[in-house]
């Protein structure tokens, strides 16, 4: 069963150059990271280089575009980056970028090549449709601090991804919930590849595409389903 996606009028309102693609992909076999998914990073990082040609990750048109947005639903852009601003800045520094399980590498490797957030939630764990909107403030985000478990709430006017047991990330794509993270038990995924204008939607659409080949490469057999990108225009 595909899942629904829904964008709610006040995201539409807020952000009218908003598009989003989902990659949907059953029977995946996911595991540690490995030298093979580790150099998916290492060359994400040089094209994320050559993009950027010197600048920082939020001189990027893209990256404005995002930090506009998050100044707009209240958030400090400086404080709380987009995903793929975040994970820019760590791809630049002398750590590199973390190396999480394969599948996580896998997406994280496509959004640090393109600049683009990509999320990617676990299907099994996803409780009815996903859908992104402005909180009230009064959901649940269920996460984990000093190694237990915790109840926050988003900021009202928030823009947050939820289904019917709550809150899936916060900030919009800026800090994932545990409760759908993708882990080596994961079989079935979707990932979340999200961009603003000035993105072209063909750039998002390669993203897309590339993740796909990677998800096949990586778990042969694979049934996995690039969505057209839905724009909110």
């Amino acid at each position: 069963m595909t899942l629904t996606l829904t964008v709610s009028d006040e995201v539409r309102a807020l952000a009218p150059g908003f598009t989003h693609l989902a990659v949907e992909a059953r029977g995946l076999v996911n595991g540690p990271s490995s030298e093979a998914s580790s150099a998916l990073l290492d060359d994400a990082s040089r094209r994320l280089a050559a993009r950027l040609d010197g600048r920082a990750p939020h001189e990027d048109p893209h990256m404005a575009a995002w930090r506009a947005v998050y100044t707009a639903f209240g958030s400090k852009p400086s404080r709380t980056r987009n995903s793929a601003e975040a994970l820019a800045r760590r791809a630049l520094a002398d750590g590199g970028l973390p190396r999480i399980n394969l599948l996580v590498d896998l997406y994280n490797a496509v959004s640090v090549a393109h600049l683009i957030p990509v999320g990617g939630e676990d299907l099994g764990l996803v409780r009815g449709g996903m859908r992104l909107v402005r909180a009230t403030g009064e959901e649940d985000f269920v996460t984990v601090a000093g190694g237990e478990e915790s109840v926050e709430h988003p900021d009202a006017g928030e823009v947050v991804w939820c289904d019917a047991a709550g809150v899936t990330c916060r900030r919009w794509n800026w800090r994932q919930g545990p409760r759908t993270r993708l882990t080596e038990r994961t079989a079935s995924a979707v990932f979340l590849l999200e961009g603003l204008a000035p993105l072209p939607v063909a750039e998002l659409a390669s993203a897309g595409a590339e993740l796909a080949e990677l998800l096949q490469k990586f778990s042969p057999g694979a049934d996995v389903e690039v969505r057209a990108p839905e724009s909110v225009a």
